[in-house]
């Protein structure tokens, strides 16, 4: 099952390190990661996105949260978070073509970060779901390059 989850740290050096550690040597593979600082300078939020059993994870939490940096840790049920990534894909496309790319990238409300004579660079930012959708219908036009961040995610307001 996938996971997501987010774990607030104290803004130190080595924590990001001590953190994947602690799923490296417990045998997770991590999907994704991704670190930034929070609105106070001294805490930063990492999100892990891992496939794992429940009872399995569960243990790794609690080891997680008897870190000496950790400040708090949640695994964040798909119901009850948002979940954003952001990708810059450059495509191929010839200039009878690049309409129909721009279109496509408007439609998920990404845009167009450079542009050549036969080349898009565009940006876009959503769930998983969605960023995989967008690369699907690029497909066909030939993407030369995909880099993705990790995944990011909050907990909904009402939580």
């Amino acid at each position: 099952m996938k996971h997501t989850i987010s774990i607030k740290v104290r803004n130190n050096a080595g924590v990001m390190s001590h953190v994947s550690g602690l799923f490296t040597r417990r045998g997770f593979n991590i999907d994704s990661i991704a670190v930034g600082v929070t609105e106070n300078p001294e805490v930063s939020t990492i999100t892990i996105v891992v496939r794992e059993r429940d009872e399995k994870l569960a243990q790794i939490i609690y080891q997680l949260s008897k870190l000496i940096d950790v400040i708090e840790v949640k695994d964040l049920a798909y119901n009850e978070a948002i979940t954003r990534e952001l990708a810059l894909i450059n495509v191929q496309v010839p200039s009878e073509k690049r309409h129909e790319v721009i279109s496509i990238v408007e439609t998920f409300s990404g845009k167009i970060v450079d542009i050549t004579e036969n080349k898009l660079m565009m940006e876009v930012s959503g769930n998983a779901r969605q960023i995989k959708a967008i690369i699907n219908l690029l497909k066909p036009y030939g993407i030369n390059e995909i880099v993705r961040t990790g995944q990011i995610a909050m907990a909904y307001a009402s939580n």
